[in-house]
Parts: C-alpha cells; structure tokens; sequence
C-alpha cells in the first residue's frame, strides 16, 4: 500500500538527541481512512500509547484541494519555510518545539515500536522474526496491493492482460492461506504482531477498495481463501483493530479521488466489516480534530 508522507530529516525520539520520548510530549494526527494512517492507528493501539502518546484523529476526507488537512498547515509551515506541499497525515509532532518530527508511515511506525514502547515493541516486532515480518510487508505490498491495482486497472476492457498481475494476487493470498490455515497470527505465536497489522491493513483495502475494480470471477477466486478471510473478520473485532475501522470513510476517501470505472466486483463484498459506532466526544487518550469548513 502507499505510505504517503514528507520525509524530513527529522529529530527521531531518543535520549542521545534531547528530543527523548517524554509521556505527552508528542503526538500522533492521522486519518485512519488512509492505509499507512491506519497502519499506524492500529499499531499505537496494540501497543497501548494511548496515555505516554496522545492520538488526535482526522476527518476521513482531506479539506484542502492538494489533498492535505488545513489544521495541519501550521504545522509543516513551521518545519519548512514556505511549504508548499500537501499538509498530509499522518504527523508525529513534537509539542514542546512545535514542530514535525515525521510525516511518513514506515519511520512513525518504527519510532512507535522501538523508541516509545520498550519491550512492547519487541513483542509485537520480535527481533528473531523482523526479516520474516519484512518479507511478509513485501508480499502485501508487491503481491496483493500493487497486484490488485494492476489487475483491476488492465481488466476492465475484458483484455487479458490483466490476468498475470490477478495470477500474482492470487499466488499471495495462496501463501498468506497456508500460514494461516494452521495458527492464529501469521508469525504463529499467541499474539498479533506487526506482521498481522500490514496483512490485516491489506485484506481491509483489498476488500473496501480494490474490489471495486475487479470483475466477480475474480473477487470469487479471492473470497476463495476461507482461512485468510476468518482471520481478518476475527481481528476486525480486536479493540486496537476494530477501533479505528472506518469502512464508510475509507470509500468516501476512495471514491473521492479515484478516477477508474467500477467492474462487476463492485456489488460483491467478501466481509461484511462492522460499522464503527459513533466516536465519543471525549476520550482521555484519542481526541478529534474538525477542521475548518
């Protein structure tokens, strides 16, 4: 999946820098309708930073028309003279200098893991099994993400083309079925881990927004995959999963954007993903920011 986000040379959390990971000190903006945002989300959750790393979460649909948050501009203003980006999320920003620490997926999850959570962050990034969990990253990503968009993009017009990338997809979902078709967690083990945050981010996006572009022998032949489906219903009702699924906000953001035609999978969803209750208008640990109409 794309990780969209600015990487700045920024002051990681670390006590050799004086920028060390205080509780409160910084802070998390996203939108968990964005793939990397989510991955994000899901991770701070599992790793319970709610208190020592406050999370402020975004609306669903950007409200600039670069695709960036108006209430972030202050921020990226303040870490590039004259920015004249997006002001995308999602951010770790510092609160004591007022400034972005990171705005890039892979380097906000790394810092969470390893400079926030201590030895959490070894439990849910074991090191014995980080070059595992890197290859499984490279299968959702090359083998399912950058697959499905190929072939739902190459399909459309009945050309075959678009059966080599659908063979790629399927030979992924293929090898993620036979993990899983033996233990709980694709690393095995008792509990989730980095590894099962990306596969379950994936198999969301591949359901809610790929679909959408593939023809039903092909979103048949994905369904086909009984453990790997069971497995992604079953994390959907995990609290640090299930929290900020937002299945109506990931096709608002979707459809808000995307310029290709729907096929025939479109009216065939495989999980039925719950719908999110309506936010409290206070947590101690997760605030939400509205931006400016």
């Amino acid at each position: 999946m794309p990780t969209s986000g600015h990487r700045w040379a920024h002051r990681r959390p670390d006590t050799r820098s004086g920028h060390y990971a205080a509780p409160r000190r910084y802070r998390l903006l996203l939108s968990p309708s964005d793939p990397g945002c989510l991955l994000v989300a899901v991770t701070h959750g599992l790793l319970g930073l709610g208190d020592a790393l406050p999370l402020t979460v975004l609306p669903a649909l950007p409200d600039t028309p670069d695709g960036g948050y108006a209430a972030l501009r202050p921020l990226y203003e303040a870490a590039a003279h004259r920015f004249t980006g997006p002001a995308a999320a999602p951010v770790l920003s510092d609160g004591w200098t007022g400034r972005i620490v990171s705005a890039h997926a892979p380097d906000i999850l790394e810092d969470l893991v390893l400079r926030f959570a201590g030895d959490r962050g070894d439990a849910l990034h074991p090191p014995a099994a980080r070059a595992e969990s890197r290859a499984v990253a490279v299968l959702c990503e090359l083998g399912v993400h950058e697959a499905a968009q190929h072939a739902g993009e190459l399909g459309l017009d009945g050309d075959a083309a678009h059966r080599a990338p659908l063979n790629t997809l399927l030979g992924a979902l293929d090898a993620l079925e036979r993990r899983l078709a033996g233990q709980e967690y694709v690393l095995g083990g008792d509990t989730p881990t980095l590894a099962d945050v990306r596969v379950w981010v994936t198999l969301l996006y591949l359901d809610t927004v790929h679909r959408w572009h593939l023809d039903a022998d092909a979103v048949h032949r994905i369904a086909a995959h009984p453990s790997l489906w069971s497995y992604a219903r079953r994390l959907a009702a995990h609290p640090a999963f299930g929290a900020h699924l937002d299945v109506a906000g990931i096709a608002a953001r979707h459809h808000a954007r995307c310029r290709g035609r729907e096929a025939a999978g479109a009216a065939m969803p495989i999980v039925q993903w719950p719908v999110r209750p309506p936010r409290p208008p206070s947590r101690p640990a997760t605030t939400t920011l509205n931006t400016p109409a």
